[in-house]
């Protein structure tokens, strides 16, 4: 049973193995601030513009992206996205790299999510893994993506579905954790 005492000293013990931001402290605060005021808040509804402010934090952006308001960005230094990709007001926790491919689909509160602890040790170390979205993908509202997940190209994760290993090419998964139910076909 836990109790005060425990919870501080597994606290102390906590190990992050080497966690690096990859930023300045200025850069992050920088984007912390502008993140709440520009991204967060939803005050800012042009597209371009929020593609003009990842790109001057370091995000690599490809052509007629779009990128809704509301959308949060952990690091937008460790993010990549391919020409005509869309994203809409999801959650990008990127401790580690994200890659979204071309013509990609991120819907209402999808969640990326690169980092997690090991609950399995005492020090509840931080463990971060890169994922990867392939052209074509289109992770549906509320899915979730883990950590070091691959998306193949035209995968589909549907809405409410966790993604915990990687996903076939031209596949559609459901579920938690997620199964694929049946082949994608493009016409």
């Amino acid at each position: 049973m836990l109790n005060q005492n425990n919870i501080v000293q597994l606290a102390k013990n906590f190990d992050t193995k080497d966690f690096n931001i990859g930023a300045s402290f200025l850069k992050q605060t920088l984007w912390y601030f502008t993140s709440c005021l520009f991204f967060r808040s939803g005050i800012m509804p042009f597209s371009s513009v929020l593609v003009a402010i990842l790109k001057c934090f370091g995000a690599k952006i490809g052509n007629e992206v779009r990128i809704k308001p509301f959308i949060y960005i952990k690091y937008p230094w460790k993010l990549t996205i391919g020409d005509y990709s869309w994203l809409a007001e999801c959650f990008i926790e990127n401790l580690d790299y994200v890659s979204i491919g071309t013509n990609c689909c991120i819907s209402q509160n999808a969640v990326l999510m690169t980092g997690n602890h090991n609950y399995k040790k005492t020090t509840f170390d931080l463990f971060t893994q890169p994922i990867i979205l392939e052209d074509g993908v289109w992770i549906g509202a509320s899915a979730l993506v883990s950590p070091g997940v691959t998306c193949k190209s035209h995968s589909v994760l549907t809405m409410g579905s966790v993604a915990t290993k990687n996903l076939d090419a031209y596949s559609i998964y459901q579920g938690v954790p997620a199964i694929k139910v049946k082949n994608r076909e493009l016409s």
